[in-house]
């Protein structure tokens, strides 16, 4: 061991190349074993369960995010299983957030705003808070293991339960919402927005309506004279409202993730930090640079 620290401490210094490649082959086999010990075995349990049970359970701690784009792998198996999401909540995060707000992966508020979408999918045979029952599919082990998590979100839950997944399926549904239709929904969250990009092309537009928090409407409300806001009482308002508009803009969101979920018409602002997610399906576009975006928008807005 120590003649390994000497070799690395004189890479580093005279061939940081080398160095790098020692170090990256060290993070390997570090994470091959953790794969090996805290991993496999549980895939492969879960693989079993799948092939020998007609009824599954399934444990989700949140984000919200994630857990709508699980349900992409529970509405496959639930074609030839009755399937029972639990949820747990008030679950802490295991890596530092600044905003207190989001130090645990899913709130009791957020649960119960978001428990009524879950109601409404029919391929859910239950949805119940986790009090200890037995679990067949922890979707909580995606946190675990060590692979890069920097690709199309709903993939994985399925890699976790091992089966196919089409993408271009919906993976929500619900009625549209009984008054407000075929409006344009737009919501641009604080986190993940792409600086090469702005709203100011739509100051003079009509038809436009925010459905997220107040202060993120006040944001969008200095460049887009016309906006209006809405303030949805749960998820399930939310989802019926996207349902029922003329398509959706925005930056990667919950509210986005409903809109992929629905196969809403949808236009992404995309992030170029983060590109985890992207659309899938008709009528679905992304853009990195302002003018593809105005492009895109005009093209849905006209279609």
């Amino acid at each position: 061991m120590y003649n390994n620290f000497l070799s690395r401490l004189w890479h580093k210094t005279f061939n940081n190349r080398t160095y790098q490649d020692l170090k990256n082959e060290k993070r390997t086999l570090e994470n091959v074993k953790f794969y090996n010990s805290h991993v496999y075995n549980e895939i492969v349990e879960i693989e079993q369960r799948i092939k020998k049970k007609s009824e599954l359970s399934f444990l989700h701690s949140g984000q919200l995010g994630d857990l709508i784009y699980s349900l992409a792998t529970i509405k496959e198996l639930a074609k030839s299983h009755k399937c029972n999401l639990y949820i747990q909540v008030n679950k802490f995060m295991q890596f530092d957030y600044k905003d207190s707000a989001k130090q645990v992966l899913l709130s009791d508020r957020s649960c119960k705003l978001i428990f009524p979408l879950l109601k409404e999918q029919d391929f859910l045979n239950s949805v119940n808070y986790y009090t200890g029952e037995s679990i067949d599919i922890n979707f909580d082990l995606f946190r675990k293991i060590p692979i890069n998590l920097s690709f199309y979100s709903t993939r994985w839950f399925a890699h976790v339960a091992g089966i196919n997944i089409d993408v271009a399926d919906t993976f929500l549904s619900t009625k549209a919402h009984a008054h407000i239709k075929d409006k344009i929904i737009i919501h641009r969250s604080p986190r993940y927005r792409n600086a090469y990009i702005n709203y100011k092309f739509l100051n003079n537009q009509k038809n436009l309506l925010c459905i997220g928090l107040e202060q993120e409407y006040k944001n969008l409300k200095n460049e887009i004279n016309n906006l209006e806001f809405h303030d949805c009482k749960n998820f399930l308002e939310m989802a019926q409202i996207i349902k029922g508009s003329k398509f959706y803009i925005g930056n990667m969101s919950f509210q986005y993730i409903i809109a992929e979920g629905l196969k809403t018409p949808r236009l992404l602002e995309a992030s170029p930090d983060f590109p985890v997610v992207f659309p899938v399906g008709k009528n679905s576009y992304d853009a990195y640079h302002q003018n593809h975006f105005a492009n895109f928008f005009t093209k849905l807005n006209h279609s």
